[in-house]
């Protein structure tokens, strides 16, 4: 079995390209992965995904079924959004946005337009009234 594998499901899960079935594919290649290595370290290498698979199961669900990262980490699962009432309009985010995805006039609640956000998380960095979350 190739521990190659593993790592492209997981990848794949990240990104919101998971499937129900990779759970047990996982699940399946770390046991053949303990089984057949010849020494110790090939033998726990797959270790932190069966632990993770085990008390995080349903974290993989909700990247798989939710298309939703509860962690809010994993950039293709995620959306900043720009909260109606903290945001004073000042245009900090939106003069610092590397790919000028923050619209709105001055004194006026932004909006970032998700198709051309890279969430790169820089908007959330400057934001000074911390009206900026991850969704």
């Amino acid at each position: 079995m190739n521990p190659v594998a593993n790592a492209e499901i997981l990848e794949g899960i990240c990104e919101g390209r998971g499937k129900e079935s990779d759970l047990d594919t996982l699940e399946m290649l770390c046991a053949q992965i303990q089984e057949d290595s010849l020494c110790g370290l090939g033998q726990g290498a797959p270790n932190p995904v069966v632990s993770t698979l085990k008390h995080f199961r349903s974290e993989y669900e909700a990247h798989i079924k939710e298309k939703r990262c509860p962690s809010k980490v994993c950039k293709s699962l995620i959306r900043y959004e720009i909260v109606d009432g903290p945001c004073t309009g000042c245009t900090v985010c939106a003069r610092n946005c590397p790919v000028n995805c923050i619209s709105g006039e001055r004194r006026q609640t932004h909006v970032i337009d998700p198709d051309v956000c890279v969430r790169c998380g820089i908007c959330q960095q400057v934001c000074n009234f911390n009206a900026i979350v991850i969704n």
